[in-house]
């Protein structure tokens, strides 16, 4: 009688924590638009969601620590003029977000520390040129400023927030339907998309050209997701022929039969996939679920392997994730999801059981830090870049807020009220500036005076 070897890993036992109620977002108006993105983006210091609004596009930005109730009255990014359909953090700048709308445009702003105390309506900078909605941004991973946008007219554009110009096209003939999904592969030389007319394409973004392609990874009509994983490879989620929920990885090399495929489950929700390159796991967060799947990618076959699945009673509406420099480590913690519910928002932490609270450098390998390894310009010159590493052996401190630097003069997609860049400032700011320094100068003179009225008591007494 042959007995069954369980496979070895340090991750079969993670499991999912929903946090506590007082830990969660209460009260917020989640987004009921119709569309497949995760409708949440975080990073060490915010989380940001699409939520509901009147006459326009907005999304809520919170600083991490302030849960609770949200004030139904807290100020929103408000500045497009239809519905937000995607937000993501650039993950070089803490402080700034790009959002895409059915407005056709995707705007750049700048988040103040502590949050805003006020409604944010004016952008860092408006990027136009798509023609229809914009329903996917993807900051490059290792190239400063530079962000890819999506749009429903088929087009892929490749954005240097620092001019604002659109510095490379992919136009409708490489994509001639709907764009499902976008994903820059880790040192950003390639990216991976999916698209309606039911083909994976592999791209070279600044030659144009198509690497590889594959037809038909999944059977069904259902749209495809497809994610960068390690080692070369790519990882699909899709439906069967039957509308079974299906996840297969696949060599770039041989596309002609996947190196794994699992079918899942009969719902019918997209799953949104999730990949750690740290740890080699891949998370599965379907739409309308009330549950998260992970698997353990190794270079060996089957390749593919179950771990585990987090279930929960209520479904959700989207989902956000945690870079890894955002993480708990002295708990073991290897992801974060912020989980959207109808009118809250609640942290699930993953985490790996160790009795230990000392540093576990085999959970926590140097990860991406906050640092670009290239600028726009190296980049879009040819050069490839991993990622700048860093430890979290004595935890994560965010460095000092960074301005983004955009140049204005050279600024094409800036709105039209904007002031012309001619280095002549208006009378309006001059007056105002004036008015301010006036009234620093006289606070300087009133503390002088606190200052010598306090020396002369010390003196006296």
């Amino acid at each position: 009688m042959s007995r069954q070897v369980v496979r070895s890993s340090k991750f079969r036992h993670v499991f999912g924590q929903p946090a506590k109620a007082d830990q969660c977002y209460e009260d917020v108006r989640v987004s009921q638009t119709t569309w497949d993105s995760g409708f949440c983006a975080v990073n060490p210091k915010f989380v940001a969601l699409i939520c509901e609004a009147s006459g326009g596009g907005a999304f809520l930005v919170l600083p991490l620590g302030k849960t609770g109730r949200v004030d139904k009255n807290v100020p929103t990014v408000c500045g497009h003029t239809a519905p937000v359909l995607d937000i993501a953090w650039c993950p070089h700048n803490d402080h700034v977000i790009a959002s895409g709308s059915e407005d056709c445009t995707v705007m750049v702003w700048e988040i103040p520390d502590g949050g805003l105390t006020l409604p944010l309506r004016e952008p860092v900078v408006t990027l136009e040129g798509h023609t229809k909605r914009v329903g996917i941004v993807v900051w490059h991973p290792t190239a400063q400023n530079v962000l890819l946008s999506a749009g429903c007219d088929n087009v892929i554009l490749v954005w240097d927030v620092g001019t604002g110009a659109a510095v490379l096209t992919l136009g409708s003939d490489v994509h001639p339907d709907t764009i499902y999904s976008v994903d820059w592969s880790r040192d950003g030389a390639l990216i991976c998309t999916s698209c309606r007319d039911k083909r994976v394409r592999i791209i070279e973004p600044r030659k144009g050209t198509i690497i590889a392609e594959k037809d038909r990874p999944h059977e069904g009509t259902r749209p495809v997701r497809a994610v960068f994983v390690s080692d070369g490879k790519i990882l699909t989620t899709g439906f069967s022929r039957m509308s079974e929920r299906q996840v297969a990885l696949w060599d770039t090399k041989h596309l002609e039969e996947p190196l794994s495929l699992q079918e899942l489950d009969t719902s019918s929700g997209v799953l949104l996939p999730f990949f750690d390159p740290d740890t080699n796991i891949v998370y599965l967060c379907g739409k309308g679920d009330s549950s998260i799947r992970y698997f353990e990618i190794t270079s060996e076959a089957p390749f593919l392997h179950y771990l585990s699945m987090f279930s929960s009673k209520e479904s959700q509406r989207g989902v956000g994730y945690m870079p890894k420099r955002g993480l708990e480590v002295n708990k073991c913690e290897i992801a974060r999801f912020y989980k959207l519910h109808e009118r809250r928002c609640e942290p699930i932490a993953m985490t790996v059981p160790r009795k230990s609270d000392l540093f576990q450098e085999d959970l926590y390998p140097p990860t991406a830090g906050p640092d670009a390894a290239l600028t726009a310009e190296e980049w879009l010159g040819g050069r490839d870049a991993g990622p700048l590493l860093i430890s979290l052996k004595d935890g994560y401190v965010p460095p000092k807020s960074r301005e983004l630097r955009v140049n204005r003069g050279l600024d094409t997609g800036r709105r039209k009220t904007a002031p012309e860049a001619s280095g002549t400032p208006n009378s309006d700011a001059v007056s105002r500036l004036e008015e301010e320094m006036r009234k620093l100068q006289a606070t300087v003179r009133e503390l002088q005076q606190r200052l010598d009225r306090l020396e002369e008591t010390v003196q006296a007494k």
